[in-house]
C-alpha cells in the first residue's frame, strides 16, 4: 500500500511519550549568544549526528521555547556534551531561571560561543539549516570545531532513560 500521508495515531500523547522514554539518550546543553551579547543555554537530549562528510549534526528545540528566536537567528552554536558529574548543570539549564551561567565555568569558541568547561565532547556549529516539524524546530548544525575533554576516557557520560538519568553500565 502507498499512502500519501500518515494515518491517524491510534495512541495519546502519553502513549507516545512513555514509548520514547524507553529510548535512552545522551544529555547536552546547547549554548549561543544573543545579540546583546548575553549568554543562551538549555539542556537538549535531542542530539544526533547526520553526516561525516560535510560533518553535521542536529538537535531539536520546542517551537514555544523563549530561547527559539535567538536559536532560530544566530549564525552558531556549541553542543555542549554532559558528563554524569554534570547532572547539576544539565538541571540549571534545563529549569533555572535567570543567569543560567553564573558560576558555571566556560571559555568562549572561536565565534564567541560558551564552551562549557568539563563537558566530555562539544561541537561548535554553524546554524546551517533549520525545520519545522510539529512542536519543534530541527536545528541542522555544520561542524566547524569540535573537541573532547582530556579525560573523557575515565568519566561516564549522562543519559536520560525512562524520565530519569542515569550512568550507563559497560556490558563487555
Amino acid at each position: 500500500m502507498n499512502a500519501k500521508r500518515a494515518a491517524t495515531p491510534d495512541f495519546d500523547s502519553t502513549a507516545f511519550r512513555n514509548a520514547l522514554s524507553q529510548f535512552a539518550t545522551g544529555v547536552t546543553v546547547i549554548t549561543t549568544r544573543a545579540e546583546d551579547g548575553s549568554l543562551i543555554g538549555i539542556t537538549a537530549s535531542s542530539f544526533n549526528s547526520v553526516s561525516l562528510t560535510p560533518p553535521l549534526i542536529l538537535w531539536s528545540l520546542a517551537t514555544r521555547a523563549g530561547s527559539m528566536p535567538v536559536f532560530r537567528e544566530n549564525s552558531h552554536y556549541v553542543v555542549n556534551v554532559l558528563a554524569a558529574d554534570q547532572l547539576d548543570i544539565c538541571k540549571r539549564f534545563a529549569t533555572m531561571k535567570g543567569d543560567r551561567f553564573a558560576g558555571v565555568p566556560y571559555t568562549l569558541s572561536a565565534s564567541g560561543t560558551p564552551v562549557l568547561d568539563g563537558a566530555l565532547a562539544w561541537f561548535e556549529c554553524h546554524n546551517r539549516s533549520r525545520y519545522d516539524e510539529g512542536d519543534h524546530v530541527i536545528f541542522v548544525g555544520e561542524v566547524e570545531r569540535c573537541g573532547v575533554h582530556a579525560q573523557a576516557g575515565d568519566r561516564t557520560p549522562l543519559v536520560f532513560h525512562g524520565g530519569s538519568f542515569h550512568k550507563p553500565q559497560s556490558l563487555g
